[in-house]
């Protein structure tokens, strides 16, 4: 059976909303977020740091040029759809692009994917926080969604451009050697770390945060 083709499934927008948080060691909060997407039939304008019109409003752990724009795909959703027993919308997880034709854990760093005029460079897997679990209404997603391991991916923009339901994407390889987005997010979850792999990521376009990250695992294991 042939490979699917590459595509454009859903492009998503987020508008700020608020959103209770926990409970947890605390009380609940109320934070205001982006991850509530909505689809969208009009073409988008991708630029460096991100979709326009896209909202994401915890930048500390959100966005910037190396998580610019956040792809989920189709057969990520089939999987989520078996475990959990319905199916999901686009967006539900927050992406900001619902691609089909490749599993997410797959995707390898420096991976560059074209997608109507804008150029994509994968940079990180999605780790899941609180405001995901609060999202699907559940608590115990976090450990779900490390269990299940189909993260999605992040990505920096290359070459800004548009996007919209239905582009074609074409896809060139990340080069040699490159850690695959799984190995990402498993490293995320490690109790141990070779320092020696470790170094070696370093060599690829890794998102900002993930690049700190490294250091930090690295500068730990010295100590």
């Amino acid at each position: 059976m042939p490979a699917p083709a590459l595509q454009i499934l859903s492009v998503n927008i987020g508008q700020p909303l608020a959103l209770t948080i926990g409970p947890d060691s605390a009380a609940p909060r109320t934070e205001i977020t982006g991850i509530h997407k909505q689809a969208t039939s009009e073409r988008v304008r991708v630029g460096r740091l991100g979709l326009e019109g896209d909202h994401v409003m915890d930048t500390r752990h959100h966005g910037g040029p190396g998580q610019a724009v956040y792809v989920y795909t189709q057969e990520d959703y089939d999987h989520w759809a078996e475990v959990l027993g319905q199916t999901l919308d686009p967006g539900t997880f927050g992406e900001n692009l619902l691609m089909a034709g490749l599993e997410s854990v797959d995707v390898r760093v420096g991976e560059r994917f074209w997608v109507g005029s804008t150029v994509l460079e994968a940079t990180a897997a999605r780790i899941p926080c609180m405001v995901l679990a609060a999202r699907m209404n559940d608590l115990g997603f976090v450990k779900r969604f490390k269990q299940v391991r189909r993260p999605g991916f992040y990505a920096r923009v290359v070459q800004e451009g548009d996007v919209g339901q239905g582009d074609p994407v074409r896809r060139e390889a990340a080069p040699d050697g490159a850690p695959s987005i799984g190995t990402t997010f498993d490293l995320w979850f490690s109790e141990s770390r070779d320092p020696e792999e470790l170094r070696r990521y370093l060599n690829y376009p890794l998102a900002e945060r993930l690049r700190a990250d490294i250091e930090e695992w690295l500068t730990a294991a010295k100590n």
